[in-house]
Protein backbone atom coordinates (compact mmCIF):
# COMPACT_ATOMS: atom_id res chain seq x y z
CA UNK A 1 0.00 0.00 0.00
CA UNK A 2 1.31 3.33 -1.03
CA UNK A 3 0.19 6.13 0.42
CA UNK A 4 2.85 8.71 -1.70
CA UNK A 5 1.28 11.18 -4.22
CA UNK A 6 1.99 10.18 -7.79
CA UNK A 7 5.16 12.05 -9.13
CA UNK A 8 3.14 13.45 -11.61
CA UNK A 9 0.75 15.43 -9.61
CA UNK A 10 3.30 16.73 -7.30
CA UNK A 11 5.01 17.85 -10.37
CA UNK A 12 1.78 19.70 -11.80
CA UNK A 13 1.20 21.46 -8.32
CA UNK A 14 4.47 22.75 -8.72
CA UNK A 15 3.20 23.78 -11.93
CA UNK A 16 0.13 25.32 -10.98
CA UNK A 17 2.11 27.19 -8.08
CA UNK A 18 4.09 28.98 -11.04
CA UNK A 19 1.37 29.82 -12.77
CA UNK A 20 -0.20 31.52 -10.17
CA UNK A 21 3.02 33.57 -9.51
CA UNK A 22 3.84 34.35 -13.43
CA UNK A 23 0.54 35.11 -14.21
CA UNK A 24 -2.34 35.36 -11.40
CA UNK A 25 -0.48 37.09 -9.16
CA UNK A 26 0.58 40.35 -10.75
CA UNK A 27 -3.27 40.35 -12.23
CA UNK A 28 -4.41 40.51 -8.54
CA UNK A 29 -1.88 42.90 -7.88
CA UNK A 30 -2.73 45.50 -10.58
CA UNK A 31 -5.51 48.26 -10.94
CA UNK A 32 -6.26 48.30 -6.58
CA UNK A 33 -7.61 44.51 -7.53
CA UNK A 34 -6.54 43.57 -4.15
CA UNK A 35 -9.35 45.65 -3.19
CA UNK A 36 -11.54 42.46 -3.88
CA UNK A 37 -9.41 40.21 -1.28
CA UNK A 38 -8.32 42.09 1.66
CA UNK A 39 -10.52 43.87 4.40
CA UNK A 40 -12.19 45.94 1.86
CA UNK A 41 -13.49 42.67 -0.15
CA UNK A 42 -16.99 42.24 0.77
CA UNK A 43 -17.92 45.89 -0.39
CA UNK A 44 -15.65 45.95 -3.25
CA UNK A 45 -17.54 42.52 -4.56
CA UNK A 46 -20.90 43.70 -3.58
CA UNK A 47 -23.44 46.14 -5.74
CA UNK A 48 -25.63 46.78 -2.61
CA UNK A 49 -28.14 48.64 -4.43
CA UNK A 50 -28.52 46.35 -7.20
CA UNK A 51 -30.49 43.80 -4.74
CA UNK A 52 -26.64 42.46 -3.28
CA UNK A 53 -25.39 40.99 -7.03
CA UNK A 54 -21.83 41.09 -7.71
CA UNK A 55 -20.06 43.87 -8.92
CA UNK A 56 -19.46 43.34 -12.81
CA UNK A 57 -16.19 44.52 -12.41
CA UNK A 58 -15.74 41.57 -9.57
CA UNK A 59 -16.97 39.14 -12.52
CA UNK A 60 -14.72 40.83 -14.82
CA UNK A 61 -11.95 40.08 -12.98
CA UNK A 62 -12.60 36.60 -11.95
CA UNK A 63 -13.40 36.23 -16.15
CA UNK A 64 -9.95 37.30 -16.98
CA UNK A 65 -8.06 34.78 -14.64
CA UNK A 66 -10.24 31.68 -15.98
CA UNK A 67 -9.53 33.11 -19.28
CA UNK A 68 -5.54 33.01 -18.46
CA UNK A 69 -6.24 29.58 -16.92
CA UNK A 70 -8.08 28.03 -19.43
CA UNK A 71 -5.49 29.57 -22.01
CA UNK A 72 -2.86 27.64 -19.95
CA UNK A 73 -4.59 24.23 -19.96
CA UNK A 74 -5.76 24.60 -16.27
CA UNK A 75 -9.23 25.29 -15.69
CA UNK A 76 -10.72 22.42 -17.59
CA UNK A 77 -8.22 19.66 -15.88
CA UNK A 78 -11.61 17.68 -14.76
CA UNK A 79 -13.26 18.03 -18.22
CA UNK A 80 -13.22 14.76 -20.52
CA UNK A 81 -10.89 15.16 -23.13
CA UNK A 82 -13.37 15.11 -25.73
CA UNK A 83 -14.32 18.51 -24.30
CA UNK A 84 -11.07 20.04 -24.10
CA UNK A 85 -10.11 18.23 -21.08
CA UNK A 86 -7.42 16.43 -19.04
CA UNK A 87 -10.02 13.61 -17.78
CA UNK A 88 -8.84 14.99 -13.92
CA UNK A 89 -9.81 11.92 -11.73
CA UNK A 90 -11.53 12.70 -8.26
CA UNK A 91 -8.24 12.06 -6.19
CA UNK A 92 -5.92 14.46 -8.28
CA UNK A 93 -8.92 17.18 -8.05
CA UNK A 94 -9.07 16.61 -4.44
CA UNK A 95 -5.45 17.05 -3.79
CA UNK A 96 -5.29 20.43 -5.76
CA UNK A 97 -8.52 21.41 -4.60
CA UNK A 98 -6.75 21.06 -1.38
CA UNK A 99 -3.44 22.51 -1.98
CA UNK A 100 -4.97 25.24 -3.96
CA UNK A 101 -8.07 26.25 -0.71
CA UNK A 102 -4.75 26.19 1.99
CA UNK A 103 -2.96 29.38 0.18
CA UNK A 104 -5.87 31.00 1.48
CA UNK A 105 -7.50 33.85 -0.58
CA UNK A 106 -6.73 34.92 -4.06
CA UNK A 107 -7.68 35.63 -7.52
CA UNK A 108 -6.21 31.59 -7.84
CA UNK A 109 -8.96 30.46 -6.20
CA UNK A 110 -12.29 31.82 -4.26
CA UNK A 111 -14.48 29.67 -3.02
CA UNK A 112 -17.27 31.75 -2.28
CA UNK A 113 -18.10 31.59 -5.98
CA UNK A 114 -16.26 28.33 -6.91
CA UNK A 115 -14.10 30.02 -8.71
CA UNK A 116 -10.80 28.47 -9.42
CA UNK A 117 -7.86 28.40 -11.80
CA UNK A 118 -8.50 24.30 -11.82
CA UNK A 119 -12.23 25.13 -12.91
CA UNK A 120 -14.57 23.01 -10.53
CA UNK A 121 -17.73 21.94 -13.06
CA UNK A 122 -19.74 18.83 -11.89
CA UNK A 123 -22.33 19.91 -14.85
CA UNK A 124 -19.69 18.44 -17.44
CA UNK A 125 -19.43 15.10 -15.68
CA UNK A 126 -22.85 14.85 -14.61
CA UNK A 127 -23.85 15.75 -18.53
CA UNK A 128 -21.37 12.90 -19.64
CA UNK A 129 -22.52 10.47 -17.94
CA UNK A 130 -26.16 10.91 -18.64
CA UNK A 131 -27.34 12.48 -21.46
CA UNK A 132 -28.18 10.46 -24.33
CA UNK A 133 -26.47 10.68 -28.12
CA UNK A 134 -29.11 12.91 -29.21
CA UNK A 135 -28.64 15.32 -25.81
CA UNK A 136 -25.01 15.56 -26.47
CA UNK A 137 -25.50 16.23 -30.34
CA UNK A 138 -27.62 18.91 -29.04
CA UNK A 139 -26.12 20.80 -26.22
CA UNK A 140 -22.69 19.32 -26.15
CA UNK A 141 -21.27 22.35 -28.03
CA UNK A 142 -22.95 24.78 -26.39
CA UNK A 143 -22.17 23.51 -22.74
CA UNK A 144 -18.11 23.43 -24.65
CA UNK A 145 -18.27 26.97 -25.16
CA UNK A 146 -20.21 28.40 -22.87
CA UNK A 147 -22.80 29.58 -24.71
CA UNK A 148 -25.26 27.41 -22.31
CA UNK A 149 -24.45 27.98 -18.75
CA UNK A 150 -27.32 25.91 -16.61
CA UNK A 151 -28.73 27.02 -12.69
CA UNK A 152 -29.50 24.08 -10.43
CA UNK A 153 -33.46 23.81 -9.43
CA UNK A 154 -33.34 21.16 -7.14
CA UNK A 155 -34.36 22.78 -3.54
CA UNK A 156 -37.93 24.71 -3.08
CA UNK A 157 -39.01 26.87 -0.75
CA UNK A 158 -41.13 24.04 1.47
CA UNK A 159 -38.69 21.38 0.70
CA UNK A 160 -34.72 21.22 1.30
CA UNK A 161 -33.21 17.43 1.97
CA UNK A 162 -36.84 16.45 1.05
CA UNK A 163 -36.22 16.49 -2.48
CA UNK A 164 -38.46 13.36 -3.42
CA UNK A 165 -41.60 15.50 -2.21
CA UNK A 166 -41.13 18.37 -4.34
CA UNK A 167 -44.26 20.38 -5.33
CA UNK A 168 -42.69 21.20 -8.38
CA UNK A 169 -44.63 19.12 -11.71
CA UNK A 170 -43.89 18.85 -15.33
CA UNK A 171 -47.29 17.45 -17.10
CA UNK A 172 -47.26 16.65 -20.59
CA UNK A 173 -49.32 19.25 -22.52
CA UNK A 174 -49.55 20.04 -26.31
CA UNK A 175 -49.62 23.53 -27.76
CA UNK A 176 -50.17 24.52 -31.43
CA UNK A 177 -50.06 20.59 -32.38
CA UNK A 178 -46.49 20.77 -30.78
CA UNK A 179 -45.59 17.80 -27.94
CA UNK A 180 -44.24 19.38 -24.63
CA UNK A 181 -44.44 19.62 -21.04
CA UNK A 182 -45.91 22.21 -18.41
CA UNK A 183 -43.37 22.80 -16.08
CA UNK A 184 -45.17 24.66 -12.94
CA UNK A 185 -43.24 25.44 -9.59
CA UNK A 186 -40.86 27.57 -7.42
CA UNK A 187 -37.14 26.97 -6.48
CA UNK A 188 -34.85 28.18 -3.99
CA UNK A 189 -31.29 29.17 -4.17
CA UNK A 190 -30.74 28.56 -8.03
CA UNK A 191 -27.21 29.98 -7.58
CA UNK A 192 -25.79 31.93 -10.59
CA UNK A 193 -29.26 33.03 -12.36
CA UNK A 194 -28.37 36.44 -13.15
CA UNK A 195 -25.68 35.09 -15.76
CA UNK A 196 -27.30 31.71 -16.89
CA UNK A 197 -29.38 30.53 -19.69
CA UNK A 198 -31.36 28.04 -18.27
CA UNK A 199 -32.11 25.97 -15.66
CA UNK A 200 -31.95 22.73 -14.39
CA UNK A 201 -35.50 22.50 -13.25
CA UNK A 202 -36.36 18.87 -11.15
CA UNK A 203 -39.65 18.37 -11.36
CA UNK A 204 -42.30 14.96 -10.78
CA UNK A 205 -43.60 13.58 -13.35
CA UNK A 206 -44.94 10.22 -12.54
CA UNK A 207 -45.49 8.91 -8.62
CA UNK A 208 -46.11 10.11 -5.84
CA UNK A 209 -44.44 11.91 -2.62
CA UNK A 210 -41.34 9.99 -1.26
CA UNK A 211 -40.74 8.42 -4.68
CA UNK A 212 -36.74 8.32 -6.06
CA UNK A 213 -38.76 7.57 -9.74
CA UNK A 214 -40.59 10.00 -11.32
CA UNK A 215 -38.55 13.02 -11.02
CA UNK A 216 -37.31 14.86 -14.49
CA UNK A 217 -34.66 16.93 -14.77
CA UNK A 218 -36.06 19.88 -17.47
CA UNK A 219 -34.29 22.23 -18.97
CA UNK A 220 -36.43 25.43 -18.47
CA UNK A 221 -34.82 29.22 -20.97
CA UNK A 222 -34.13 31.99 -18.26
CA UNK A 223 -36.12 34.31 -20.04
CA UNK A 224 -39.44 31.87 -18.89
CA UNK A 225 -37.73 32.13 -14.86
CA UNK A 226 -39.37 35.00 -12.95
CA UNK A 227 -37.20 35.57 -9.93
CA UNK A 228 -38.83 36.47 -7.03
CA UNK A 229 -36.23 38.00 -4.66
CA UNK A 230 -32.65 37.70 -4.45
CA UNK A 231 -31.83 35.79 -0.95
CA UNK A 232 -28.98 38.05 0.74
CA UNK A 233 -27.09 35.96 3.02
CA UNK A 234 -24.37 35.52 5.65
CA UNK A 235 -21.38 36.10 3.05
CA UNK A 236 -22.35 38.51 0.03
CA UNK A 237 -22.17 39.10 -2.60
CA UNK A 238 -25.43 36.74 -3.46
CA UNK A 239 -26.38 35.27 -6.52
CA UNK A 240 -29.05 32.98 -4.73
CA UNK A 241 -32.56 33.71 -5.55
CA UNK A 242 -36.09 32.36 -5.26
CA UNK A 243 -37.71 31.60 -8.31
CA UNK A 244 -40.76 30.75 -9.96
CA UNK A 245 -42.49 29.38 -13.41
CA UNK A 246 -45.26 28.27 -15.40
CA UNK A 247 -44.52 28.05 -19.09
CA UNK A 248 -44.54 25.27 -21.55
CA UNK A 249 -41.61 23.74 -23.10
CA UNK A 250 -40.70 21.35 -26.32
CA UNK A 251 -40.71 18.17 -25.45
CA UNK A 252 -37.42 17.09 -25.84
CA UNK A 253 -36.54 19.82 -23.36
CA UNK A 254 -35.01 17.72 -20.76
CA UNK A 255 -31.67 15.79 -19.49
CA UNK A 256 -31.19 12.41 -19.06
CA UNK A 257 -34.34 10.26 -19.13
CA UNK A 258 -37.84 10.92 -17.86
CA UNK A 259 -38.65 9.67 -14.57
CA UNK A 260 -34.88 9.08 -13.74
CA UNK A 261 -33.43 12.33 -13.20
CA UNK A 262 -33.12 12.56 -9.47
CA UNK A 263 -29.78 10.35 -10.84
CA UNK A 264 -27.87 13.64 -12.25
CA UNK A 265 -28.89 15.65 -8.76
CA UNK A 266 -26.96 12.83 -6.98
CA UNK A 267 -24.22 12.75 -8.99
CA UNK A 268 -23.78 16.26 -8.83
CA UNK A 269 -23.77 15.93 -5.44
CA UNK A 270 -20.96 12.81 -4.56
CA UNK A 271 -18.39 14.40 -7.24
CA UNK A 272 -19.27 18.57 -5.46
CA UNK A 273 -19.15 16.86 -1.63
CA UNK A 274 -16.06 15.23 -2.14
CA UNK A 275 -14.17 18.52 -3.93
CA UNK A 276 -15.72 20.44 -1.18
CA UNK A 277 -14.58 18.78 1.76
CA UNK A 278 -11.00 18.85 0.09
CA UNK A 279 -11.30 22.62 -0.07
CA UNK A 280 -12.77 22.70 3.08
CA UNK A 281 -9.51 21.29 4.50
CA UNK A 282 -6.91 23.24 2.60
CA UNK A 283 -8.79 26.22 4.48
CA UNK A 284 -8.84 24.49 7.82
CA UNK A 285 -5.34 24.29 7.23
CA UNK A 286 -4.95 27.60 6.24
CA UNK A 287 -6.35 28.60 9.70
CA UNK A 288 -4.31 26.38 11.60
CA UNK A 289 -0.82 27.17 9.53
CA UNK A 290 -1.68 30.99 10.51
CA UNK A 291 -2.75 30.21 13.52
CA UNK A 292 0.85 28.45 14.58
CA UNK A 293 2.94 30.76 13.23
CA UNK A 294 1.52 33.62 14.68
CA UNK A 295 1.66 32.30 18.31
CA UNK A 296 5.73 31.58 17.74
CA UNK A 297 5.99 35.45 17.21
CA UNK A 298 3.11 37.04 19.47
CA UNK A 299 5.34 37.57 22.60
CA UNK A 300 2.48 38.72 25.32
CA UNK A 301 4.28 39.03 29.02
CA UNK A 302 7.45 38.26 27.58
CA UNK A 303 7.35 34.82 26.46
CA UNK A 304 5.51 33.23 23.00
CA UNK A 305 1.88 32.85 22.95
CA UNK A 306 2.66 28.90 21.80
CA UNK A 307 4.32 28.33 24.85
CA UNK A 308 0.85 28.56 26.19
CA UNK A 309 -0.82 24.85 26.40
CA UNK A 310 -4.41 26.47 26.13
CA UNK A 311 -2.82 27.57 22.87
CA UNK A 312 -1.23 24.79 21.77
CA UNK A 313 -4.09 22.10 22.89
CA UNK A 314 -7.02 23.15 20.62
CA UNK A 315 -4.72 23.90 17.61
CA UNK A 316 -3.05 19.64 18.02
CA UNK A 317 -6.72 18.50 18.02
CA UNK A 318 -7.55 20.91 14.99
CA UNK A 319 -3.89 19.62 13.10
CA UNK A 320 -5.02 16.12 14.03
CA UNK A 321 -8.15 16.17 12.38
CA UNK A 322 -6.95 17.50 9.56
CA UNK A 323 -4.11 14.89 9.50
CA UNK A 324 -6.82 12.00 9.63
CA UNK A 325 -9.48 13.80 7.28
CA UNK A 326 -7.14 13.89 4.65
CA UNK A 327 -6.38 10.33 4.21
CA UNK A 328 -10.29 9.45 4.21
CA UNK A 329 -11.10 12.64 1.71
CA UNK A 330 -8.25 10.86 -0.94
CA UNK A 331 -9.09 7.09 0.10
CA UNK A 332 -12.46 8.10 -0.69
CA UNK A 333 -12.06 10.23 -3.93
CA UNK A 334 -9.62 7.23 -5.13
CA UNK A 335 -12.31 4.92 -4.24
CA UNK A 336 -15.08 7.37 -6.46
CA UNK A 337 -12.40 6.54 -9.69
CA UNK A 338 -12.69 2.83 -9.65
CA UNK A 339 -16.48 3.45 -9.95
CA UNK A 340 -19.48 4.32 -11.94
CA UNK A 341 -22.26 6.89 -10.36
CA UNK A 342 -24.72 4.00 -9.04
CA UNK A 343 -21.89 1.99 -7.67
CA UNK A 344 -20.44 5.10 -5.85
CA UNK A 345 -24.17 5.69 -4.43
CA UNK A 346 -24.36 1.60 -3.34
CA UNK A 347 -21.01 1.29 -2.12
CA UNK A 348 -19.66 4.50 -0.65
CA UNK A 349 -21.71 7.61 -0.53
CA UNK A 350 -21.46 7.13 3.48
CA UNK A 351 -17.89 7.86 2.74
CA UNK A 352 -18.22 11.17 0.60
CA UNK A 353 -20.80 12.26 3.36
CA UNK A 354 -18.85 11.33 6.31
CA UNK A 355 -15.73 13.93 4.57
CA UNK A 356 -18.15 16.33 3.61
CA UNK A 357 -19.42 17.33 6.99
CA UNK A 358 -16.35 16.71 8.92
CA UNK A 359 -14.65 18.89 6.93
CA UNK A 360 -17.11 21.27 6.65
CA UNK A 361 -17.51 21.20 10.23
CA UNK A 362 -13.56 21.24 10.74
CA UNK A 363 -13.04 24.38 9.06
CA UNK A 364 -15.70 26.51 10.48
CA UNK A 365 -13.97 25.54 13.96
CA UNK A 366 -10.19 26.06 12.65
CA UNK A 367 -11.49 29.40 11.79
CA UNK A 368 -12.84 30.22 15.06
CA UNK A 369 -10.05 29.36 16.69
CA UNK A 370 -8.05 31.28 14.56
CA UNK A 371 -9.92 34.14 15.12
CA UNK A 372 -9.12 33.69 19.48
CA UNK A 373 -5.54 33.01 18.49
CA UNK A 374 -5.08 36.06 16.75
CA UNK A 375 -6.96 38.22 19.27
CA UNK A 376 -8.60 41.75 18.02
CA UNK A 377 -6.90 41.48 14.47
CA UNK A 378 -8.30 37.95 14.11
CA UNK A 379 -11.82 39.08 14.37
CA UNK A 380 -10.92 41.89 12.08
CA UNK A 381 -11.34 42.02 8.38
CA UNK A 382 -7.70 42.54 7.98
CA UNK A 383 -7.54 38.97 8.38
CA UNK A 384 -9.17 36.23 6.07
CA UNK A 385 -10.73 34.13 8.93
CA UNK A 386 -13.98 36.21 9.08
CA UNK A 387 -14.53 35.60 5.54
CA UNK A 388 -13.58 31.26 5.51
CA UNK A 389 -15.91 31.38 8.21
CA UNK A 390 -19.04 33.03 6.65
CA UNK A 391 -18.13 31.10 3.65
CA UNK A 392 -17.93 27.34 4.56
CA UNK A 393 -21.07 28.12 7.00
CA UNK A 394 -23.30 27.45 4.33
CA UNK A 395 -21.66 24.19 3.55
CA UNK A 396 -23.11 22.77 6.43
CA UNK A 397 -26.46 23.40 5.28
CA UNK A 398 -25.86 23.41 1.59
CA UNK A 399 -25.98 20.12 -0.80
CA UNK A 400 -27.65 18.13 2.06
CA UNK A 401 -27.04 19.17 6.00
CA UNK A 402 -24.73 17.87 8.34
CA UNK A 403 -27.30 16.50 9.87
CA UNK A 404 -28.98 14.26 6.29
CA UNK A 405 -25.44 13.33 6.03
CA UNK A 406 -25.14 11.79 9.09
CA UNK A 407 -28.18 10.09 8.36
CA UNK A 408 -26.65 8.84 5.67
CA UNK A 409 -23.67 7.22 7.25
CA UNK A 410 -26.05 5.86 9.77
CA UNK A 411 -28.31 4.12 7.24
CA UNK A 412 -25.04 2.57 6.24
CA UNK A 413 -23.58 1.42 9.96
CA UNK A 414 -26.79 -0.03 10.89
CA UNK A 415 -27.61 -1.74 7.57
CA UNK A 416 -30.61 0.41 6.50
CA UNK A 417 -28.48 0.96 2.95
CA UNK A 418 -25.35 -0.29 1.90
CA UNK A 419 -22.68 -2.82 1.76
CA UNK A 420 -24.08 -4.43 5.19
CA UNK A 421 -27.88 -4.33 4.14
CA UNK A 422 -27.60 -7.94 3.42
CA UNK A 423 -25.93 -8.92 6.55
CA UNK A 424 -28.37 -7.33 8.59
CA UNK A 425 -31.19 -8.57 6.95
CA UNK A 426 -29.40 -12.51 7.78
CA UNK A 427 -29.10 -10.88 11.07
CA UNK A 428 -32.75 -9.80 11.41
CA UNK A 429 -33.68 -13.92 9.88
CA UNK A 430 -31.04 -15.40 12.43
CA UNK A 431 -33.26 -13.38 15.61
CA UNK A 432 -36.51 -14.60 14.24
CA UNK A 433 -35.93 -18.07 14.44
CA UNK A 434 -34.18 -17.69 17.27
CA UNK A 435 -37.48 -15.86 18.91
CA UNK A 436 -38.93 -18.85 17.86
CA UNK A 437 -36.64 -21.32 19.03
CA UNK A 438 -36.15 -19.52 22.42
CA UNK A 439 -32.36 -19.30 21.65
CA UNK A 440 -32.17 -15.39 21.75
CA UNK A 441 -30.32 -15.41 24.49
CA UNK A 442 -26.84 -16.63 22.65
CA UNK A 443 -27.36 -13.75 19.94
CA UNK A 444 -27.55 -11.49 22.70
CA UNK A 445 -24.40 -12.69 24.17
CA UNK A 446 -25.84 -14.30 27.27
Amino acid sequence: MDFALPRELVDYLAELDQFIEDKIMPLQRQDDNDRFFDHRREHARTDWDNDGLPRPEWEELLAKARKLADDAGHYRFAWPREMGGKDGSQLWMAVIREHLAAKGLGLFNDLQNEHSIVGNNPFVLMFKEFATPEQVARDGDKLLHGTMRAAFGLTEPNHGSDATFMETTGVPEVKDGKPGWRIKGEKMWTTGMHVVTHVMVFARTSGKDGDALGITCFLVPREEIKIEEWMWTFNMPTDHPRISFDCWIPEDSYWGQVDRGLGLGQSFVHQNRIRQAASSLGAAVYCIEESVKYARMRKPFGKALSDNQAIQFPLVELHAQAEMLRLLIRQTAWQMDTMDHKTIEREISDKVSICNYWGNRLCCEAADRAMQVHGGMGYSRHKAFEHIYRHHRRYRITEGSEEIQQRKVAAFLFGYLGPRRKEFQALETEWAEGRAAGKNDRLLGM
